[in-house]
């Protein structure tokens, strides 16, 4: 049996010596590479706090001790050394999930993986703590170095640093990387930090003092170590950062000495008031293939060869990020008011095809999606046309700062949305589910959801072409699907993909939901039934086509990856109503819950999003044996418009 087959929970650790804390170090590098080199997830950042995590679980009491990733990414370790050692269906239905889970563990407090928001959680824990009379409980936020990029992060400090009386330990995993390179004043400054010349010098020559004394010297040095890491980082002004926080600052430190970030931890254990332990790590320590890799030290990776790193499966070929990546860059050289904007997401993104044609206008902000945006409308208003682009899910944070900054002021600002709808293995905090529902709600708002490559393209370009109101241009995960050309497009702009003699059903096809429609529209054809395909292209405001159309089926059906409750069926729905249009409508979407990890396919599938479900459930409505029901033939022929023409 190895060492790590016999943790079964972190109490296992102690009675582990030093050697056997190494070597369980050692074993667990070995299992996350041969691993999640099977299944894909976030390697990097997992090899980068191996030795952090065990000390950290040697130190605290989990549960008892909350401890909280910020973000979530970084705990495989956390769940090896709490007994969930299964990694075979990893980010998988029926499998582990690749950030903290409660249903997986007692263990896991916060399954949020949006960053920046450890502090809070733990700001809000240790005061309940506090009130119930939990004294012996502490509270650790593990905080990778990019979230220190994030507003949350020092709202929560100003409030931490007011009251000095709780036990509360933050972790500074400081590994220069968020995704990318961290971005930002911060990073810099812990950059100085991590390479002044000052601080390694006397570090070294003091390690060198006690190691010339054999092995009692480096026991003593060890014992001490804390000490001189606090006296060092006073002496070189490393506290500075949190001078005016009022908070103790231990570091900074060797993250890959377990000896050293125990005493660490010991130290913020028993000081019975917020501490700040600043580690220095490496994203992919151990892993050659990661360390060498330039764009995000394995950050998240598909199925890899673990000897060799590359990627085991076929090239996917064109993706949407890389069609909107190239595009963009096609209309920066034309048009050089066009800038960009990114939250630490340059590369997955695909901004940064246009950073390395145009360095000086990309800004990357960090991870603060809420100052993107509003950045974003004031260089707006100097005359410039932002492009801020996000994943779908982040968005949500930056609500208020699209309603009230970008779309009050009528600024013309386009939001690009990477990994909308339902994006699969990532589980319930990154499904890109939410932004129809919500963004649709900003007045003068423009959304479109382009169906494959080439409607991408040309609706990013119509999107950079208004300057008096947001847009937004959404797109799924993954790799394009195949063209859907149109049999005709109508003077608004809405694309018929096609059309019957007999207007029984009409079906809007929300984006990536085309070829899906196209599908049910066979079906029905089979069955004797009718069926007009649309693609509004810019799915709000709602096109007068779409009115008019309706207003000659027998029933509308609405097929979004969005959650249906005030997705864009909902709105189809009272514009209809508002034109006095009483056609049916069956809104087909997602439902409003918090959706587990699972493949694409399934999640669609549960939600009754394939085309066999939804052509089954459309015969029945014309038949009318389902709700709603189908307006007869003779009604669905007689529009308003030709009623008249017949009595005249």
């Amino acid at each position: 049996m190895t060492l790590l087959e016999s943790i079964a929970g972190p109490r296992d650790l102690d009675a582990l010596s030093h050697a056997q804390l190494e070597q369980l170090a050692e074993e667990i590098r070995q299992f996350l590479i041969a691993e999640v080199s099977q299944t894909g997830g976030h390697l990097g950042p997992n090899l980068g706090v191996v030795e952090l995590t065990l000390a950290l679980h040697r130190t605290f009491d989990s549960p008892h001790d909350a401890v909280i990733f910020d973000t979530g990414h970084q705990s495989y370790v956390h769940k090896l050394l709490t007994g969930r050692h299964d990694f075979r269906l990893l980010r998988q239905r029926g499998g582990l999930a690749g950030y903290p889970q409660r249903s997986e563990s007692e263990h896991d407090i916060v399954e949020s993986s949006h960053a920046s928001s450890s502090l809070s959680w733990a700001d809000g824990i240790s005061r309940a703590f506090e009130l119930t009379g939990q004294h012996d409980r502490c509270v650790v936020a593990v905080v990778g170095d990019g979230a220190l990029t994030g507003g949350m992060t020092w709202e929560a400090l100003n409030n931490i640093s007011d009251d000095n009386t709780r036990r509360l330990v933050i972790v500074v995993n400081d590994n220069g990387r968020s995704y990318a390179p961290t971005i930002g004043g911060m990073a810099r400054y812990l950059n100085s930090i991590r390479t002044g010349r000052t601080y390694r010098s006397l570090y070294r020559s003091s390690e060198a003092a006690f190691n010339r004394m054999g092995r009692p010297g480096r026991a003593v040095y060890r014992g001490v170590r804390g000490g001189i890491h606090g006296f060092l980082s006073r002496f070189t002004n490393n506290a500075a950062l949190y001078s005016n926080l009022d908070i103790k600052y231990i570091g900074p430190i060797d993250g890959h000495d377990i000896d050293a970030m125990r005493e660490a931890f010991e130290q913020a254990r028993d000081y019975a008031a917020p501490v700040i332990v600043h580690a220095i790590t490496e994203k992919g320590r151990g892993y050659a293939p990661a360390r060498h890799d330039e764009a995000d030290q394995f950050h998240a990776v598909g199925k890899i060869d673990p000897v060799t790193g590359r990627p085991t499966a076929a090239d996917a070929g064109e993706t949407w990020t890389s069609v909107f990546a190239e595009s963009l860059v096609t209309h920066g050289s034309q048009n050089e008011k066009i800038v960009a904007i990114t939250a630490a997401m340059l590369r997955p993104t695909g901004l940064h095809r246009f950073a390395e044609k145009f360095p000086h206008r990309v800004h990357d902000v960090g991870i603060a999606e809420q100052h993107a945006v509003t950045s974003a409308a004031g260089l707006a208003y100097g005359g410039l046309h932002p492009v801020v682009a996000l994943y779908a899910t982040f968005v949500n944070r930056a609500f208020d700062q699209v309603l009230m900054d970008v779309a009050l002021h009528r600024c013309g600002v386009t939001f690009v949305l990477d990994r909308s709808g339902v994006t699969g293995p990532d589980g319930p905090s990154h499904h890109g589910i939410w932004d129809l529902s919500i963004l649709q709600a900003v007045p003068h708002i423009r959304i479109a959801a382009p169906r494959d490559a080439e409607r991408l393209r040309e609706e990013l370009g119509e999107a950079l072409s208004i300057d008096d109101a947001p847009t937004v241009i959404r797109f799924p995960k993954g790799p394009t699907t195949e063209e859907l050309p149109a049999e005709q497009r109508r003077a608004d702009g809405v694309d018929v993909l096609r059309s019957s003699s007999e207007n029984d059903v009409l079906i809007v096809a929300v984006g990536s939901m085309a070829a899906t429609a196209l599908d049910v529209a066979s079906r029905l054809e089979a069955q004797g039934i009718g069926a007009t395909v649309i693609d509004p292209r810019w799915v709000v405001p709602v096109a007068d086509s779409i009115v008019d159309l309706a207003r000659d089926h027998r029933l509308v059906i609405t097929i979004e990856d969005g959650i249906r409750v005030g997705g864009i069926g909902t709105r189809i729905r009272q514009v209809l109503r508002g034109a006095g249009v009483d056609t049916a409508v069956d809104e087909l979407g997602v439902p409003d819950e918090f959706i587990p990890h699972a493949s694409r396919e399934q999640i669609l599938e549960d939600a009754g999003l394939t085309a066999r479900q939804i052509a089954r459930d459309v015969v029945a409505q014309v038949l009318g044996s389902r709700i709603p029901v189908a307006r007869p033939v003779s009604e669905a022929s007689l529009s308003p418009e030709k009623t008249t023409e017949n009595r005249g």
